[in-house]
């Protein structure tokens, strides 16, 4: 895709508590192909500086940050990870661009994205049709 720029309720949803507000992401996503396999690079331009080593998990820093994963039913997912004592970043789950998010870490500080699709037949990043 082009890059864009994302603001507003739905974006405030999905990462207020991983970012300062204003939540301000600016994105470029890189389909591999006709499946969900991307490639994104994003830039939190009002995030200000990361946190340093050991500070906990930090979205804002370069390089790699997190992993998506797409899963069929995120509410049971979330409720299963939950229970079996998976620490959550978000306290819900959020709709942003006709997907469905929530954030967890694992136990070495990953940061993780479960999404779950509006549109099955349509790839992960192309699920937004403004």
């Amino acid at each position: 895709s082009p890059p864009y720029e994302m603001t507003g309720a739905a974006i405030e949803e999905d990462m207020g508590e991983l970012l300062p507000s204003p939540v301000v992401v600016k994105a470029a996503i890189i389909g591999l192909g006709g499946d969900d396999h991307v490639l994104e690079l994003i830039e939190y331009p009002v995030a200000g500086t990361p946190s340093g080593p050991g500070s906990g998990p930090d979205i804002t820093r370069p390089g790699l940050t997190h992993v998506g994963l797409v899963c069929h039913d995120i509410d049971g997912t979330r409720r299963e990870l939950e229970q079996r004592g998976v620490a959550f970043l978000t306290s819900g789950i959020a709709d942003v661009a006709d997907l469905r998010t929530t954030w967890f870490v694992d136990p070495w500080g990953t940061v993780f994205i479960l999404v779950e699709k509006s549109h099955d037949d349509r790839p992960y990043w192309h699920q937004y049709a403004p």
